[in-house]
């Protein structure tokens, strides 16, 4: 995979989190270089997805994929991405093009999913466009976790991520 602002054929390769007892659904746009190359859902040191979530459902936050997995499942959180493979510059959202999606049914069929919501405007626009159409189950949009989100503090990001609680049964 090429870097260094080259543009790149990118796949998804590493499969959606989730189980039966899964409340919620979190979608991203695509992994970012990073999270490519450690094969796991928000890979960047400075991406504030595990550190948000481990703020708001008052649990340690997950160190490794193995712990990250078990923590999703623990809350009721199902974590996949919109898009399977596009064309993309580094990590840039912007720079999506010739996107193919994922097919959701697979989570929505085998999971009491009670709400569906996008991490950043991308995931959101694209979820709208491509996906929407064919599920008919809405999405809500929060604040995007990544670190390019700099104008969100994690004051900020939590005022605007807690409304997942309400879906999730915290235990």
């Amino acid at each position: 995979m090429k870097k260094n602002g080259i543009e790149t054929h990118a796949v998804h390769e590493f499969g959606p989190v989730y189980d039966a007892d899964s409340k919620i659904l979190i979608l991203g746009s695509f992994p970012s270089v990073k999270s490519r190359e450690v094969q796991f859902y928000y890979g960047h040191p400075q991406n504030r997805f595990w550190k948000l979530l481990a703020l708001l459902l008052q649990k340690k936050e997950p160190d490794g994929i193995e712990q990250k997995k078990e923590f999703l499942k623990e809350s009721h959180i199902a974590v996949w991405d919109v898009i399977e493979s596009c064309d993309i510059t580094g990590s840039s959202d912007s720079s999506i093009r010739n996107a193919k999606f994922n097919d959701l049914d697979q989570i929505l069929r085998s999971a009491d999913i009670k709400a569906i919501y996008a991490n950043g405007k991308k995931a959101e626009q694209l979820y709208r466009k491509h996906i929407l159409p064919l599920t008919g189950r809405d999405i809500i949009g929060l604040p995007s976790t990544s670190p390019a989100n700099a104008a969100f503090t994690m004051e900020r990001l939590i005022q605007g991520w807690k409304q997942i609680l309400e879906k999730i049964e915290c235990h």
